[in-house]
């Protein structure tokens, strides 16, 4: 089973965050062989740290719930928050996969955020600056609550166009960039 999880940064947290950066990449190498996507995201400033994406397929929600909540920068108070969701990868491959390779910029998080009937169900046709791209579901997989998308686009506003703006209640763009320790 594949799970979106996004770890949002607390305000003032970068300090703590990087005091801990080597318990993170430890925790986070214990799950090495299960990733799909990782990395963070900043701030518009594109320095600044706002969070922390992990796609990574784990049994069950139990498992997932235990891999977002031990993490250390929650545990330790990095975090304010955590989204966990069901996710489904509908491009078939890690983001180590991507054509475009691991470095590069203008990267970006696209959140679409709803409920009731799915919304952009389809894969676009034009893949070649999709990372990562499904829906995001209820633990049981039965109700759409949204869409996780890791997107190479010229800025924000051309990668919020990866979803169709009038079929979620809410579109989130984030910064974002692979993540990982250093090769």
């Amino acid at each position: 089973m594949e799970f979106f999880c996004y770890h949002r940064d607390r305000p003032d947290s970068l300090a703590l965050r990087e005091e801990l950066l080597e318990e993170h990449w430890s925790y986070m190498d214990r799950y090495a062989t299960r990733m799909i996507a990782r990395g963070p995201t900043f701030a518009s400033d594109g320095e600044t740290p706002t969070g922390s994406v992990h796609i990574v397929d784990l049994p069950d929600p139990a498992a997932a719930r235990a891999f977002a909540f031990d993490e250390p920068n929650y545990q330790e108070g990095v975090y304010r928050d955590v989204m966990l969701r069901r996710w489904g990868n509908m491009l078939g491959r890690t983001m180590w996969d991507f054509p475009g390779g691991r470095t590069g910029d203008n990267r970006y998080l696209v959140l679409g955020l709803g409920t009731g009937r799915a919304a952009d169900i389809d894969v676009p046709s034009d893949q070649d600056d999709l990372i990562a791209y499904g829906p995001l579901l209820s633990d049981d997989s039965t109700s759409w609550l949204g869409k996780a998308v890791l997107v190479q686009a010229a800025d924000p506003e051309a990668a919020r166009t990866v979803l169709i703006p009038d079929r979620f209640a809410h579109i989130e763009v984030h910064e974002w960039r692979f993540g990982g320790r250093p090769s």
